[in-house]
């Protein structure tokens, strides 16, 4: 089953000190590009979440973001005293202020703002990292549905336009018994108007040249290989975006060789519509991974 590339997910999940929620937003790319938007206290699973990406994704644009909202309560940073650096500042007060006969007392509003006085100790977030790590595997899990879903749609419309273009191939070929006899009555009035005769197989010469130059049998025939092979790639599992852009070229290079051949009128509006289905495919396979 193909995936699409274009895909939205979002989960969330409660912990002891606060909610945690993933969004993931995914556009087509040639190849993964990976936008990541983390939290401060986060940030250290950066190399752990680009490889769960990796193993689960081939390509695409994919924005990455995880929110964690805190409780009202929850545990903060604790804050408390360096009471060896408060004694050792007070004592150098007192002598100072002895030395100077001043008896006013020392200003603790500035001493607390003295480098290293207070000290924060960050609650331990290591439960929320590794519920953000579970939670980020169950938001992928819902990204890649979606890829599938999309790419379901992808497929149908693909199996549309297929057909489609085997109803044109189809109807090519009915006309080619047609196209071969208007040549040859051609060629046989043109040369009937002609005022010296014509030397015995000069008719049957020129015909034979003129549509092996129009035939378009093998244009055909590769349209309906190409076909074919579209269908066979579809079903893998594996990523085939590429293969798929790859193979509506080839596509595109037979129908304008069957316009550039074209004998009659039918023939040639079939390479028209051949074209547009081929170009109808292909803005989509844009979005296959």
């Amino acid at each position: 089953m193909i995936r699409s590339m274009t895909a939205y997910a979002m989960r969330s999940t409660p912990t002891p000190r606060g909610q945690l929620t993933w969004e993931l937003r995914s556009v087509n790319q040639r190849y993964l590009d990976l936008s990541l938007r983390l939290p401060e206290e986060f940030r250290v699973l950066e190399p752990d979440i680009r490889e769960r990406f990796k193993q689960s994704l081939a390509r695409g644009k994919v924005e990455v973001g995880l929110r964690f909202n805190a409780a009202p309560g929850a545990a903060c940073a604790e804050m408390r005293l360096d009471e060896d650096l408060a004694r050792a500042l007070l004592r150098c007060h007192g002598e100072l202020a002895r030395l100077a006969d001043d008896a006013t007392g020392p200003d603790l509003g500035k001493l607390l703002q003295w480098p290293g006085m207070v000290i924060q100790e960050q609650p331990d977030a290591d439960p929320e990292r590794a519920a953000a790590m579970t939670l980020l595997d169950e938001t992928i899990a819902a990204l890649i549905e979606a890829r599938e879903r999309e790419g379901a749609a992808i497929a149908e419309m693909i199996e549309t336009r297929l057909a489609a273009i085997e109803q044109q191939v189809a109807a090519v070929r009915d006309h080619l018994p047609a196209i071969r006899k208007a040549l040859d009555d051609r060629f046989r009035e043109r040369l009937d108007n002609l005022p010296q005769p014509v030397e015995p197989g000069r008719i049957e010469q020129e015909v034979v040249l003129a549509l092996q130059k129009l035939d378009v049998d093998e244009e055909l025939d590769r349209l309906d290989a190409h076909v074919a092979e579209i269908r066979r790639v579809i079903g893998r599992s594996e990523p085939v975006g590429r293969r798929l852009d790859f193979l509506m070229q080839e596509l595109n290079r037979e129908a304008n060789t069957l316009g550039s051949k074209a004998a009659v009128a039918e023939t040639g509006q079939a390479a028209v519509e051949l074209k547009v289905l081929i170009e109808q495919m292909r803005e989509q396979v844009q979005n296959v991974e």
